[in-house]
């Protein structure tokens, strides 16, 4: 969704909000809260709360700085700047009035608002944006008499505005642009998996470079690179040209450079990553964002069909997203995973899958017992993170061997309650969905066809009606009718005729 964007002041003393601690609250995709949290906990945030699509914590300016450079999970950093209750938009047109602007914009800069509503009082962002802009723009007016300018482009500073029913909750967004835009993406393939999904899917594994890593369905390499970087243990930000909080007042240059001129936490990976993938398009668009990210070290692609994979060599974790018969198709559908099922049961013996899927039924086919399931949006869609424990003979001897399919902790996540919606789009089978299109068109030309026969109708009644007026007019005096009055104009209706993303700090650009 577009947001207005307005142009109006900032002040050169914003450093006079931030104060030594403070409320941040980073925003994420639903299901990925608890990977959230766990990464703000290993970066040292305090008073860590979970919320939905969001995390709350607490920290200074070095940690909002570290939140949106080294987050995996994370789509937003947004600093609160007031919390407030609102029934009605002159609510918030008030609410914001309160607060005194001076501390946060001045006359020579802009600014803009974006607003997220989910409320049955405000049925529109945009209104509430604009609100949000007029308290704002009034304020200035009545205590200096100067109107800001207003600006459409690259504002000074980001506002904005979370309803939820009659919560309010305005910030400072001090990311910019969506943390999910890494800034390795050379090019893409057709949908294409989302940057802090395909980072948070690989973190519910467990996994952080402890094996071999394999996608046999790569597509662009989003996995793969987001595998390499969490093995490495790199910051995401690195190939980012820029964020909101670089064009605040307050900006501390050199504490940034210091974040992002530290390395000392990174790692060296020992195993190996390995993508593939059947359309060859795909492998050189992979290549080239893993060569944009400098990490062909530890990527290799290769174009190769997943009904051709062999055992790895060596122990490894398969994780992949394969095609939904949604957004993309394949001329089989059901016999694709029944296809994966049939080369994990025999080509990745003693290892461990995790499958990215839309239906149900596409998961029944592939003929094996997750050891868990875990809720996952890509994007609108209602989607499973599955987890196959791959092993050799009898159930019974693997355990008895010390092999284990589901942990304790799989065991507890499986058993919380309302873990699912109980009525899910995944669940409807393809015949069904196929079913309910069909009926929604016949049902659209049954309706259609009923307002042809009514407009035949209305065509016979008013051709009936002009005879009868034409027998009553020829039989008056002077009237003359003309022949071949009915023709129509045909009228033509079809149109025609008429490189390496890293940033070098310090100022050294060359």
């Amino acid at each position: 969704m577009q947001f207005p964007v307005f142009s109006v002041p900032l002040h050169p003393q914003l450093n006079q909000i931030m104060e030594q601690e403070f409320e941040i609250i980073a925003k994420t995709f639903m299901g990925q809260e608890p990977v959230l949290a766990k990464e703000l906990t290993q970066l040292g945030a305090n008073n860590i709360q979970i919320g939905r699509r969001m995390v709350s914590f607490t920290g200074d300016k070095e940690m909002l700085y570290r939140a949106n450079f080294q987050l995996h999970t994370a789509i937003k950093i947004l600093k609160p700047i007031s919390h407030f209750k609102a029934r009605s938009a002159d609510d918030v047109y008030g609410e914001i009035m309160k607060i005194d602007w001076s501390k946060y914009l001045d006359v020579e800069h802009t600014f803009a608002v974006d607003a997220v509503v989910f409320s049955e009082e405000f049925r529109h962002s945009k209104f509430v944006s604009y609100k949000v802009k007029d308290a704002i723009v009034d304020q200035f007016r009545e205590r200096t008499g100067n109107r800001p300018n207003i600006s459409v482009a690259n504002p000074d500073i980001r506002l904005h505005i979370h309803v939820a029913e009659t919560d309010c909750t305005l910030c400072l967004d001090s990311s910019g642009e969506s943390l999910h835009r890494r800034g390795y993406r050379q090019e893409s393939v057709e949908a294409p998996l989302n940057e802090v999904l395909a980072a948070g899917m690989i973190m519910m594994t467990g996994w952080n470079g402890d094996t071999d890593f394999i996608d046999p369905m790569c597509g662009s390499g989003t996995l793969l690179v987001e595998a390499a970087l969490i093995a490495r243990n790199m910051a995401p930000g690195l190939f980012r040209k820029e964020y909101a909080f670089e064009k605040w007042p307050d900006f501390d240059a050199d504490l940034f450079d210091k974040i992002y001129n530290d390395d000392s936490q990174e790692r060296d990976f020992q195993h190996h990553i390995y993508g593939y993938d059947i359309d060859m398009k795909a492998v050189n668009t992979a290549r080239l964002n893993v060569k944009a990210a400098g990490l062909t070290a530890d990527i290799t692609i290769e174009q190769q069909d997943f009904k051709d994979f062999t055992q790895p060599a060596k122990k490894s974790i398969l994780v992949t997203n394969p095609p939904y018969g949604e957004r993309i198709s394949t001329p089989d559908l059901l016999g694709t995973y029944r296809m994966i099922g049939e080369r994990l049961k025999h080509q990745f013996v003693g290892d461990e899958a995790w499958i990215l899927s839309y239906r149900e039924e596409c998961f029944d086919q592939i003929g094996l017992k997750p050891s868990i399931k875990i809720p996952v949006f890509n994007g609108s869609l209602e989607c499973e993170f599955r987890k196959y424990q791959i092993f050799d003979g009898k159930l019974k001897q693997f355990r008895s061997e010390g092999g284990v399919v589901k942990t304790d902790e799989e065991k507890r996540q499986m058993a919380e309650k309302h873990r699912f919606k109980k009525n899910r789009e995944f669940k409807q089978r393809l015949d069904e969905q196929e079913q309910n299109e069909e009926a929604d068109i016949r049902s659209f030309t049954f309706h259609k066809h009923d307002f042809k026969n009514d407009e035949r109708k209305e065509r016979r009644s008013d051709r009936s009606e002009r005879g009868e007026r034409r027998e009553r007019n020829e039989r008056k005096p002077g009237y003359k009718s003309t022949p071949n009055r009915g023709g129509h104009e045909r009228f033509d209706r079809s149109g025609g005729g008429k490189k390496d993303f890293k940033r070098k700090r310090n100022h050294d650009d060359d």
